[in-house]
Order: C-alpha cells, then sequence, then structure tokens
C-alpha cells in the first residue's frame, strides 16, 4: 500500500475565511486586493506592493532577502523586517507555503498546492517536482498528541562531475 502525501495538504491551501472566495480578474493589483481581503488581512500599501510583487507573476519561490531586493529596485519603501513580516502573515492566512532548505534558508513559495520540490544546489533554487503521484511509501510513526501538518520533501540536486 502506497501513501499519497498529497492528502495531508488539501486544507494546507485554504484560507481562514474560506467561505469567500476571491473574485480573481487577472489585473494583479485587484487581485491581491482580493486575495488578502478573502485571507482576513487588511490590505495596507506595503502589504499591496509585495503581494504585487509576490503574486504578479505567477508561480514563484522567493526568499525574503530576494523579495526584499525586488522591492528595492520597484522603488517600493519597506524594510526588510516589514519584508518578513508580511511574509509570515501571509504564510499564516494560507497565501504562501513556506519550505525550508538545510534548515537555514527558507523560500516562501505561492504555490500553495500539495507539491514537492527540487533544490538545485549550484543555483541556490527551488523549483517545483513536476511530477504530481509522487507518492511516500511508509509514513513514520507519529508521537501522542501530535498529528502530520503537511509532508514536504526537497530533492537536492548537483551537477553530474
Amino acid at each position: 500500500m502506497s501513501f499519497d502525501a498529497s492528502i495531508l495538504n488539501d486544507d494546507a491551501a485554504a484560507p481562514r475565511d474560506a467561505g469567500r472566495q476571491p473574485a480573481l480578474t487577472g489585473c494583479p493589483w485587484h487581485d491581491v486586493n482580493e486575495m488578502l481581503q478573502a485571507a482576513g488581512l487588511r490590505p495596507t500599501r506595503q502589504r499591496m506592493a509585495l503581494g504585487w510583487l509576490l503574486f504578479g507573476k505567477g508561480a514563484r519561490h522567493l526568499t525574503a532577502e530576494m523579495l526584499y531586493e525586488e522591492a528595492t529596485l520597484a522603488k517600493v519603501p519597506v524594510s526588510l523586517a516589514t519584508v518578513y513580516n508580511t511574509l509570515n502573515q501571509l504564510t499564516d492566512a494560507g497565501l504562501l507555503r513556506q519550505v525550508s532548505v538545510d534548515g537555514t534558508k527558507t523560500y516562501f513559495d505561492t504555490n500553495v498546492s500539495a507539491h514537492h520540490h527540487f533544490y538545485l544546489e549550484h543555483k541556490h533554487e527551488l523549483v517545483d517536482i513536476p511530477d504530481p503521484h509522487l507518492v511516500l511509501q511508509k509514513m513514520p510513526e507519529v508521537p501522542e498528541g501530535y498529528e502530520i501538518a503537511r509532508v514536504d520533501m526537497v530533492v537536492r540536486l548537483r551537477k553530474k562531475r
């Protein structure tokens, strides 16, 4: 019997206010506003600007530092602390997925569906694994009082020598 890890992630993508689905139009500014409101977050100027940078370019994997650099280049006046706070708020609201690599580098994924990643060591880049049928054969015993919230698989890749 194989274990389909995707069943663990079905509720991870649901925003807190799951009763109100955002009316997306394809306009990044409008859509970010709708996403924030549907998740119960006030669309402040900084959240809107960072959300536009995050979600306006499709599915992406960014660190806080990468987003801060993009914001700086776009002349969005935010501090690195604000970027971290906003990324954590968006993650808590179910709009982003946090993926840790090595325990030292954290990426924020705009694709919150159940999926796994390749980590390209030479580029320090996270890439979605395209196989939706990837399964974990056996789950470990969970300590009493705990349940599995999500399974994140990161397969590290390096160039052949």
